[in-house]
């Protein structure tokens, strides 16, 4: 079978996106590592993120589309975090069988202890970077989550 042959710039994105492929594992892992005194995971605190930061109650599909999940996968999550009570489901008063899903104070204080955890960290990690530096591989990675979102809603 012959090799394709990239172009330069997408030899580049080539080693952008292995490369992202690799600190994603290694963010995970470290995501664990912070919130595990918390009896948290990296999909857990994720999931708790996506409510903490949503401008009003969603629905399991409506975080799972805002975090780029399968609904399945926030739903398991879900379940989980309800289990420990730290998420509650209440009512859709649009919709009857998809419930919204809210934390409860117990997954507040989980969450706050997440972030100072989050905020101790990220700013050691960031130590030696120039601002700009960060807000350029920022609008890079959005850029192509762009191009690839709408490649997904073309299918």
């Amino acid at each position: 079978m012959a090799k394709s042959e990239h172009t330069k710039v997408g030899a580049a994105m080539t080693e952008l996106v292995l490369e992202t492929f690799r600190l994603n594992g290694r963010l995970l892992a470290v995501g664990d590592r912070l919130v595990k005194p918390l009896g948290l995971s990296s999909a857990r605190w994720q999931v708790l993120g996506a409510i903490y930061f949503a401008e009003t109650p969603q629905p399991v599909a409506g975080l799972a589309r805002s975090m780029g999940l399968t609904r399945q996968g926030v739903q398991r999550i879900a379940n989980e975090l309800e289990k420990d009570g730290l998420v509650s489901f209440q009512p859709n008063p649009h919709h009857k069988r998809a419930q919204l899903i809210v934390m409860t104070k117990k997954g507040q204080d989980a969450y706050a202890a997440a972030d100072r955890n989050q905020v101790k960290w990220v700013n050691e990690l960031s130590e030696g970077f120039a601002r700009e530096e960060i807000e350029c591989a920022l609008k890079i990675m959005e850029a192509m989550r762009s191009r690839i979102e709408t490649t997904l809603n073309e299918d």
